[in-house]
């Protein structure tokens, strides 16, 4: 791998940027920016330092034989498109069948930042976040549904707004029982009006 960057040198790649879209970074407006820019992408791109499949480790057995489908919907994200390195913002909506033992909801949530906050394609996120559901749980099967609005989208290129992009990735029962597949859709109940 690359040597690691210097917070010094993230901050000047910040001035060089400044520079060639034409600002003046000693600017008093923008004498802070590099700080700051350097900041939000330690927040942004935090997922790098995480391994998702740490939060699925504690599961719990104790659930009285409950071996229905459990859904957790609307997990708001924040992620940054590696082609452009523009936003996407949008939604997850995570099902499972547990085989036996169940994982405390909020780690799924945690699951999606840990890849969310990375830069991203939005199938890869959702492949992702599936196959890691599905590799340390072990569920009889996995849906995720992905919502993603892409800023490279709305602000550049064909400028268009109010366009979302979906993408789905079914494993196990979801994959292979289409009762299966349509309840957990039902469930989550994806698209505008709802």
């Amino acid at each position: 791998m690359n040597e690691p960057v210097t917070r010094e040198q993230a901050e000047d790649a910040v001035r060089v940027l400044l520079r060639w879209a034409g600002e003046d970074p000693a600017r008093e407006g923008l004498v802070d920016t590099p700080k700051r820019v350097a900041k939000a992408y330690r927040d942004w791109f935090s997922g790098y330092g995480i391994d998702p499949t740490e939060y699925l480790a504690r599961t719990f057995e104790e659930v009285a034989g409950y071996d229905e489908m459990i859904v957790l919907r609307d997990i708001e994200y924040e992620s940054h498109c590696e082609h452009h390195m523009a936003p996407i913002i949008g939604k997850v909506h995570i099902g499972y069948l547990p085989d036996g033992k169940v994982v405390g909801i909020s780690k799924l949530a945690r699951v999606v930042e840990a890849y969310a906050r990375r830069f991203q394609v939005q199938e890869k996120m959702t492949a992702q976040i599936a196959r890691c559901i599905q590799d340390v749980l072990q569920p009889r099967g996995v849906g995720v549904v992905v919502e993603g609005a892409h800023e490279c989208m709305t602000t550049r290129g064909i400028h268009k707004r109010g366009v979302s992009m979906i993408t789905s990735k079914m494993l196990g029962t979801f994959r292979d029982d289409a009762r299966t597949r349509s309840e957990f859709l039902q469930f989550i109940d994806v698209g505008p009006g709802r």
